[in-house]
């Protein structure tokens, strides 16, 4: 458990005065968010990563710009618009932040088209070319027409744009066709829009023959115009597509059924605010002003021309094409050698262990956390089963479960979070199939989102009810389980069980008596107060002698407070490890300021997704996991559960995920005092391994050495 690098471990006689209320000291929450993009997109650049997930990253950083222009910039020109003057912690005013994020993103865009031409190139070495309709050979270009006139050609809708025809409504992300066409004796142009029918039964990237030819559906639509304007000239074809601010946040303080609220909300979205127009390069000056000033942007801060796809999050489709030979080496996860156990009966086997750590995407979803509620849901002496949700798969087997459960007379309640977002609609539909079974469906407590993570069942064991529970740092989605890497923890302990309790009739009645906690460390009312207290014992507890040291492991460092406790922490001599993904408002390094605190983030193969805070308290230790980032959302806006891991040998896998990552060459990158990034590089051949490769090896060690324990005992047993 030692800190990451050499630090100071006495305090500081007289430290130089800071003043932590000033601007200075805190990093720009979008500006830190846009440089973990960044960090993603070298994922792409790295020749050592495989191709098509080089292209993977490539999309996935066109997505979170996607979603952070509906977030992020959508709620800053709210701001804008309301004549807000606050300034933000590092000294902004909303304009400001536009402007600083507008001229990263824009150095963002030119990475990113820069990286689309060189995987374009490697692409076509490996018989993957996107081309232009063009470069089709004429086999290929009978069979588009034809696929064009049987699958597309009925899909469209030309909308003209004269008096008689307004502007047309432009949905949200949609990929567009701008067409100006003429008829052959006239000089008068028409103007008209086309939607590009993008969807899961119509990819954007299309394939005819074997050749290994792709064309864009919306290339396709743009050399069959005659079709769609017959006997007329077609002057010019150009792409653009829009972004809509995705804030609209209503009232519902006031109002009587939060359902109708939230669908209201997803209406206004739709038509929501135009935060950005792209269009694609070269398009006329004309053309991009007429646009501009239909969708009432400003033309010179809200158009980005963009060179090459528009829409790059579409890339995704190139990226999942089946060429094993150009993906990552195939992970299957593995099953917890803890479940492996001979008796059948999974709560049995929590029983006899006290508490599991699982270890995603290592392990597998399916085999501990699914096959936890699967059992749920038949056991005869399961009496309820209650469950906050989140976000969860389309076609879940969560929610299979829960409605065998109720159909089995079971008492089944479930906490179902209507605010996540971009999830809003799927939950929806959720709460109808769920209710429909006649199970106890809540949204939770009026003003919070509920973002815990947790499924607790009630049981009748042979000496009464016993309560069990799996609380984890990610969500109950079996797809995101194998690509995002969390931890969660399965547990009897009667203590946590009595807490989960309290918690459960919090969140299904709203109301906040004085409800005592033995372990958790629930927010918005005790984990923050909790953190900021462990953070001063901390400071308290060093000495040359017992030197303190901290570990956080978030998705985020927001929270201001949070911040400059640990400002306090590193000036008084502690040692500070920072495991942060992305947004960081902290700035490491400083002297007198921040000297012991090192802020590192990961980026690779897997999407980092856990939250695990430790403290070495002098000697005894704490371990905690949970739902919550350091953000101040989470701390003071959302119902968030932290759980203590207590045994010895969960603890001892928690100091070995900590250590690894920590020390890690090859996916980890160095936050500088200024916030600027270094990539560590390393010299030694053991460095340069993948870490989450590091990690599914330490699984496979893990499940032989589960196997092996599990033939010996069968062994015994013959024997005897």
């Amino acid at each position: 458990m030692e800190p990451s690098q050499t630090s100071r471990t006495a305090p500081q006689a007289s430290p130089p005065p800071f003043d932590l209320e000033s601007p200075q000291w805190y990093l720009n929450r979008e500006l830190t968010w846009l440089a973990f993009n960044r960090r993603v997109l070298h994922e792409g650049q790295d020749d050592r990563v495989p191709l098509l997930e080089r292209v993977f990253f490539l999309a996935v950083v066109g997505s979170n710009l996607d979603e952070f222009f509906m977030k992020r910039i959508g709620g800053l020109k709210q701001q804008v618009g309301a004549g807000v003057k606050e300034l933000s912690i590092d000294g902004r005013l909303p304009q400001e932040q536009i402007d600083d994020c507008t001229l990263v993103v824009r150095d963002l865009l030119r990475e990113q088209e820069e990286l689309e031409v060189e995987l374009k190139r490697l692409l076509a070495r490996r018989k993957i070319r996107i081309v232009p309709y063009a470069d089709l050979d004429l086999a290929e270009k009978s069979l588009a027409e034809r696929y064009f006139l049987d699958q597309v050609y009925p899909l469209l809708t030309p909308q003209g744009m004269d008096p008689a025809h307004p502007f047309p409504f432009i949905s949200n992300l949609s990929i567009n066709l701008l067409v100006s066409v003429r008829y052959p004796d006239s000089e008068h142009s028409y103007m008209n829009r086309i939607k590009a029918p993008v969807s899961d039964d119509m990819p954007r990237f299309l394939r005819f023959g074997d050749s290994g030819h792709w064309i864009t559906l919306e290339d396709l639509i743009g050399n069959n115009l005659e079709t769609l304007f017959p006997e007329m000239v077609v002057e010019t074809c150009e792409t653009f597509r829009v972004t809509r601010n995705a804030i609209t946040e209503p009232n519902q303080e006031q109002a009587n059924d939060l359902l109708q609220v939230i669908e209201s909300a997803l209406r206004e979205r739709k038509f929501a605010e135009i935060v950005r127009l792209e269009v694609g390069w070269g398009m006329e000056e004309h053309h991009r002003g007429m646009l501009a000033d239909e969708l009432g942007v400003n033309e010179e801060c809200d158009v980005f021309a963009v060179d090459g796809i528009v829409g790059k999050r579409d890339l995704f489709e190139i990226a999942r094409l089946d060429r094993p030979e150009l993906h990552y080496l195939p992970h299957k996860p593995l099953d917890n050698p803890e479940l492996l156990d001979e008796n059948p009966n999974i709560f049995h086997v929590i029983r006899k262990h006290g508490s599991i750590l699982l270890q995603h995407p290592y392990e597998s979803f399916d085999t501990s956390v699914e096959r936890y509620l699967r059992e749920a849901s038949v056991d005869p002496k399961v009496r309820a089963i209650k469950m906050t949700l989140y976000r969860t798969a389309g076609k879940s087997r969560v929610i299979e479960y829960l409605i065998d459960a109720a159909r089995n007379g079971k008492q089944v309640a479930v906490v179902l979070e209507l605010k996540a977002r971009f999830d809003e609609q799927a939950n929806i539909r959720w709460a109808g199939f769920l209710e429909e079974a006649g199970i106890h469906v809540t949204y939770g407590v009026v003003g919070l989102k509920t973002h815990c993570k947790v499924i607790f069942v009630i049981r009748k064991d042979y000496d009464g009810l016993r309560r069990y529970a799996h609380i984890g740092t990610g969500n109950y989605h079996a797809g995101t389980a194998r690509m995002y890497c969390d931890l969660g923890l399965f547990t009897c302990d009667p203590d946590i069980g009595a807490d989960l309790t309290e918690l459960f009739n919090y969140l299904t009645t709203g109301y906040t008596p004085m409800r005592r906690y033995r372990k958790l460390l629930p927010s918005p009312r005790l984990l923050k107060k909790a953190l900021l207290q462990k953070i001063d014992r901390e400071i308290r507890g060093h000495s040359a002698e017992e030197p303190g040291l901290i570990q956080l492991k978030a998705n985020g460092l927001e929270d201001r407070e949070i911040v400059a406790a640990l400002y306090r922490a590193s000036q008084a001599g502690v040692h500070v490890d920072l495991i942060i993904r992305d947004t960081c408002r902290l700035r490491p390094g400083i002297a007198g300021l921040s000297d012991n605190i090192c802020v590192v983030s990961l980026v690779g193969r897997f999407l980092e997704h856990t939250r695990l805070f430790y403290f070495r308290n002098r000697g005894e230790e704490e371990y905690f996991i949970g739902s919550a980032d350091l953000m101040q959302r989470n701390l003071e806006s959302r119902v968030e559960v932290c759980v203590p891991v207590e045994s010895p040998k969960l603890r001892k896998q928690l100091r070995q995920l900590l250590d690894l990552q920590l020390k890690n060459k090859r996916n980890v990158w160095e936050m500088e005092a200024d916030g600027t990034y270094r990539q560590r590089f390393a010299k030694a051949r053991d460095g340069s391994v993948c870490i989450h490769r590091q990690l599914i090896e330490r699984a496979e060690k893990r499940q032989a050495s589960g196997h092996r324990s599990a033939g010996k005992k069968k062994g015994r047993k013959k024997v005897g």
